[in-house]
């Protein structure tokens, strides 16, 4: 008789199902055993507590909210399970039906809504806190809430929806919230426990599926650690750098570091010149280093057994070139059989997709590496794109993707092997290194549960990198959440219409924002210190007996702003000229293109000058290569090289008529001419005074020049960095109450509030969810939008929403006149709005931006989708397909609000320009 056959043993079970009648019987329909911190999880909730669990990615801890759904479907209740993205939504919409029928499951997520009474429902978190604020019927009975990702409290933009959600709950309903691992979890739960009673916390970092760290060094890969120590080894194990990678790693930089001497040496330039020989490599690191091609890489992995992979690149156009690298190497990684499955997927999901816009879509790019086995996956690409991408990666029939770090943030696609080929990346203002938590983060897709026995990271080795400091990431799995909670109009209003000011104000104080101020102010002030003595430090060390290093900096200072002040306005100024040159093309001129994938000599086939001047011209490149491009594939003057005398047909997507043409301009014997260097700064009289008075200050002759000036380079960022912190300082001292009562200030000046009642404008104002909601609320009332069409409408309501990724280098271009008055009377109502907000010490909202304004406009009415980013380009906003999508439903998001809130007739135009702009690549939803 074994232990579990005894008497006791029976007993105890016996026992167990008699506390936990819902497990047992949720158990015994599982075909799996459950975790230990699945059990625990799902004890807790029986026993009529909340539960927090972290796990990392495919652990595993999605079985406790399924256990939350299967609860209230057996007693009668209602779960609401609520997802940050709408593609997770559409996901987890899709696996509960699955297992509970259509009939019993709805799905709610803006776009889309099925069965919305239903007792498990399906959303996304803004759905419920709209829910939540409008007292909906269907909060009637509901009796948990499964937060899945509740991590996304930490996102700066959407972050706040999540603590409203915790914090508005009805005390009597369950909260379920799904996290991975966080390093702070006690103190997250904590303040759960604090908000919402009892709550249990499961924390498990064992990995279902352990995780082999690698680098590759060359073309040769070594394990991280030594005998190949796993990721959820012991510390101590971690620390053990493996021998011939320690070896290789010190080897390859010792070679690169005579490299940079010699090239230094032989240019006479002499590394002691700047005080160290590291700095004087660090150019040589960027110019000369060549990692692995990515090709071999790949191969590499294939050759191993190490494929379905992802590789991590923090650039979109990284992850575009990288694709285009395999195809045009010949990489195919999919046997036929799989071909006709891939292309049988492709067909199902774009079935709708318009003939007119797949050459400007990039399709036939798209569907050649798909059926390659090779894709990219990131924000530019179009939804459907992504989609199809998702789904053909997790059936294994896509082997190699390229993705930048959002991916590690999104829908279940986990694979066997992640790929870091840097450890840096573009925060928007600076290359930064990356942090434990995101290593993991983004580490942690590797290992599919259920398929791979085993996960594996590698990190490709680059100058500089210390597989001891790769090691330290991979051995600290620290991923703090922080909350960025603040108070919005729209939650002021609605906090005040139901609970009060006082009663408002306490609620905020109860955020986890400010249970997380209230323990950081110590250690922020202590930090000021430390770098107020620095500074202090620093001052000293870097006096000069020749003069004032603190103005000679500032003068080198002020040459680097001008000179990228003008350095933007040259850009503006050969965009210009690109634009000129292009639109006074004529068939049959040979140009050449000087960058990008097509580079090298051209014949134009057709100018394609469109009536307002802006050119897309079609042509063929000397590599065998037909199509349009825009001036954002150019960069300055376009001259004319020579001519060729065309046939009057030329069938440009017929491979040997290319193959004639690429033969004919190569017979012309014309030579690519150089890059010349950008003088945009050149003729400045400011620079030239500059200049003058760096070389004529008295530090400038100082031997010692570059010593002092490193010093005051320290000192410099160190006031900076505590500018900032004495900000943060006074927000952490300063409570989110006393932030609430200044927003209810400035509302109740302008007409919003009337002590805590709220007038019309307020109530307008209470359902209006935009990160501009007081600016659209004041446009509405003040009627400046009320006598426009739907596009200069839409084009409008698209400044609101457009954040650029980069700053604009020339005037956006505007849709119309009328148009342009409701722009700028909107930027004067944003003005005041603004000022007052500075009077207030308030956060200013954020300034519109007209850069996809036009683009939306000409979009709603009527143009095609190449037509609509070709606007958007000669506006200075370089568009994908993608993000012109993701711009237009936001649109219609704020459209779809304004149309509930207007009278006639501008509730009826925002109707007619969401119509509008609901149509062919936009209007395409997942299938």
């Amino acid at each position: 008789m074994t232990d579990t056959d005894s008497p006791a043993a029976r007993y105890l079970a016996f026992k167990d199902r008699a506390k936990y009648p819902d497990l047992g019987e949720f158990r015994a329909a599982l075909s799996f055993e459950l975790d230990p911190f699945q059990d625990q999880g799902c004890r807790a909730l029986e026993e009529g507590r909340g539960v927090l669990v972290c796990a990392p990615t495919g652990a595993g801890k999605t079985v406790v909210g399924e256990f939350a759904v299967f609860r209230a479907l057996t007693h009668g209740g209602k779960c609401f399970y609520t997802t940050p993205i709408k593609a997770l939504s559409n996901q987890k919409y899709s696996d509960l039906v699955a297992s509970h029928g259509a009939d019993s499951v709805g799905l709610l997520t803006g776009d889309t809504s099925i069965n919305s009474h239903a007792p498990i429902v399906v959303m996304t978190t803004e759905v419920l806190r709209n829910m939540l604020y409008a007292d909906s019927m269907d909060l009637d009975g509901l009796t948990s809430v499964v937060m899945d990702e509740i991590h996304y409290l930490a996102d700066k933009f959407r972050g706040a929806v999540w603590e409203e959600v915790i914090l508005h709950l009805d005390s009597n309903v369950q909260l379920v919230g799904l996290s991975a691992t966080v390093s702070n979890a006690e103190e997250f739960g904590a303040w759960l426990q604090e908000v919402r009673g009892h709550t249990t916390v499961v924390v498990d970092e064992h990995r279902p599926v352990p995780l082999w760290q690698h680098m590759m060094v060359g073309k040769r890969m070594y394990d991280l650690f030594s005998s190949a120590t796993r990721s959820d080894a012991g510390p101590q194990a971690q620390t053990r750098i493996d021998p011939e990678l320690a070896k290789a790693a010190a080897d390859a930089e010792s070679r690169f570091v005579k490299f940079g001497a010699n090239r230094d040496s032989g240019n006479g330039r002499g590394g002691s010149r700047r005080g160290s020989n590291d700095s004087a490599l660090d150019g040589y690191r960027t110019a000369h280093f060549r990692p692995p091609a990515r090709v071999d890489v790949i191969e590499k992995l294939d050759g191993s057994g190490l494929l379905p992979a992802i590789t991590f690149i923090f650039s979109r156009a990284g992850c575009d070139a990288a694709v285009a690298q395999c195809v045009k190497s010949g990489m195919r990684l999919t046997t036929e059989t799989q071909r006709a499955e891939i292309r049988a997927v492709i067909d199902r999901r774009v079935t709708e997709l318009p003939q007119a816009d797949l050459a400007v879509l990039g399709y036939w790019e798209w569907r050649e590496a798909l059926e390659r086995g090779i894709a990219a996956h990131h924000a530019g690409l179009l939804p459907i794109f992504k989609e199809t991408v998702e789904e053909l990666f997790v059936a294994g029939l896509v082997k190699a993707v390229f993705a930048t770090e959002t991916l590690a943030l999104g829908i279940n696609m986990p694979a066997r092997t992640v790929v870091l080929e840097k450890l840096t990346k573009y925060n928007g203002e600076g290359h930064v290194d990356l942090t434990a938590g995101e290593y993991t983060q983004l580490t942690g897709r590797a290992g599919r549960r259920g398929i791979d026995v085993e996960g594996h990271a590698v990190v490709l080795w680059a100058p500089g990198m210390d597989p001891r400091a790769v090691a330290g990431l991979a051995s600290k799995r620290l991923y703090p959440l922080r909350s960025s909670f603040r108070p919005s109009y729209n939650m002021a209003v609605n906090l005040t219409d139901r609970l009060g000011q006082v009663r408002a104000r306490q609620l905020l104080e109860q955020s986890f924002a400010q249970f997380q101020s209230n323990a950081a102010v110590v250690g922020l002030a202590r930090q000021v210190k430390k770098n107020q003595d620095l500074i202090h430090t620093h001052g000293e060390t870097m006096q000069c007996h020749l003069g004032d290093i603190t103005e000679y900096f500032d003068l080198l200072m002020d040459l680097a702003g001008r000179e990228k002040d003008l350095a933007k306005g040259g850009a503006a100024r050969r965009r210009n000229q690109t634009q000129s040159d292009l639109a006074a093309l004529k068939r049959g001129d040979v140009i050449a293109i000087l960058g990008g994938r097509r580079s090298g000599l051209a014949v134009i086939l057709d100018p394609g000058v469109s009536s307002d001047g802006s050119a897309r011209p079609l042509l063929i490149t000397e590599g065998k290569w037909a199509g349009r491009l825009s001036a954002a594939d150019f960069s300055g003057p376009v001259p004319v090289l020579g001519h060729l005398r065309l046939p009057k047909q030329v069938e440009h997507r017929t491979p040997h008529v290319r193959r004639d043409i690429a033969a004919a301009i190569l017979a012309e014997g014309i030579a690519m001419p150089r890059r010349g260097p950008r003088r945009s700064a050149g003729e400045d009289a400011d620079l030239a005074v500059l200049r003058h008075a760096i070389r004529r200050h008295p530090v400038h002759g100082c031997t010692d020049r570059e010593t002092h000036l490193q010093w005051a380079r320290r000192s410099a960022n160190l006031i900076t960095e505590n500018a900032a912190l004495e900000a943060k300082v006074e927000d952490a001292r300063d409570s989110l109450g006393e932030a609430l009562a200044r927003i209810l200030g400035l509302l109740r000046s302008r007409g919003y509030l009337q002590g805590d009642r709220l007038t019309d404008a307020g109530r307008m104002l209470s359902r209006i969810w935009s990160e501009s909601d007081l600016i659209v609320a004041e446009c509405l009332r003040a009627q400046i939008w009320d006598h426009l069409g739907a596009p200069d409408l839409a084009a409008v309501v698209a400044a609101l929403g457009f954040q650029a990724r980069r700053d604009l280098t020339q005037a956006p271009r505007l849709p119309s006149s009328v148009a342009a008055e409701a722009l700028t009377a909107t930027v004067k109502l944003w003005s005041e709005v603004t000022g007052e907000e500075r009077e207030r010490g308030l956060p200013g909202t954020r300034e519109p931006d007209l850069g996809v304004a036009a683009a939306v406009s000409v979009w709603v009415d009527g143009a095609t989708l190449t037509k609509a980013l070709d606007v958007a380009g000669s506006s200075g906003t370089e568009l994908s397909a993608g993000d012109f999508v993701r711009w237009c439903r936001q649109v219609v998001d704020l459209l779809d609000q304004i149309q509930s809130v207007a009278t006639a007739p501008l509730a009826g135009t925002a109707r007619a320009a969401v119509a509008g702009i609901r149509r062919g690549v936009v209007a395409m939803v997942a299938t």
